[in-house]
């Protein structure tokens, strides 16, 4: 597990770190938003990978507008695009591959 990826806050610390309610965490989590990890199947902890996420949803409704039906459109496209983008970079260093077995004969 990465850094970014090591659950740490508990949902107390992540709200203030991210200048919301806890029960704000608690609804984007329902939505699918975000997906804290959780310790003994009760107590939730956010990553900063998560407090992260947070404030990018933050970002969206706060400062451009966009409502939560939209964060999710916007996070499911960047995914998209994030799956997208390695499955190209597969596909071009397999074609780098065979390129340099055609110059080697």
């Amino acid at each position: 597990m990465a850094i970014k990826d090591e659950p740490v806050y508990a949902i107390s610390v992540a709200a203030r770190l991210c200048d919301m309610h806890p029960q704000t965490l608690r609804l984007y989590e329902r939505l699918g938003l975000v997906k804290p990890n959780r310790l003994d199947n009760r107590n939730r902890l956010y990553s900063d990978q998560d407090i992260e996420r947070l404030k990018q949803i933050q970002r969206l409704t706060r400062d451009l507008g966009v409502n939560l039906a939209g964060v999710e459109v916007i996070f499911s496209l960047l995914e998209q695009m994030d799956k997208m983008k390695a499955d190209m970079e597969s596909e071009m260093e397999a074609l780098r591959s065979e390129l340099r077995k055609r110059d080697r004969r």
